[in-house]
């Protein structure tokens, strides 16, 4: 993955942008929190394979991390904190947020073609 450039990730939302296309969409501070803290609360969110048409999407923020946003029919699908982003072989967004030890704190990634079932953590 590599670090966000705005102007770029703007580029590949607006590709998906009135498509019927596939969201995997998770946060999460998994055991880290309650590793490190035994009072502290798991939390997370996962979704994996939400068919959505977006009408437009939007990037914004500067410097560490970013917002993404996905406007559909009814409403926003958003994810705060992305940092890095890769464009893989098969044509799918992959942005991701990570904390300062690089672990994931939040992903969104957008696709035509379903994601992969089979585990969690592989896309």
């Amino acid at each position: 993955m590599e670090v966000i450039v705005k102007e770029k990730v703007q580029q590949i939302i607006d590709q998906f942008a009135g498509k019927d296309v596939y969201v995997h969409l998770e946060t999460t501070n998994g055991a880290y929190a309650s590793h490190f803290d035994e009072n502290a609360y798991n939390v997370g969110a996962f979704i994996r394979n939400a068919k959505v048409k977006y009408e437009h999407g939007k990037i914004v923020g500067s410097g560490n991390a970013y917002r993404v946003g996905l406007k559909l029919d009814l409403g926003w699908l958003y994810a705060e904190g992305v940092t890095d982003y890769e464009l893989d072989d098969q044509n799918r967004l992959l942005m991701a947020g990570h904390d300062r030890e690089g672990r994931l704190m939040v992903a969104l990634e957008i696709s035509e073609t379903p994601f992969s079932h089979e585990s969690v953590g592989q896309s």
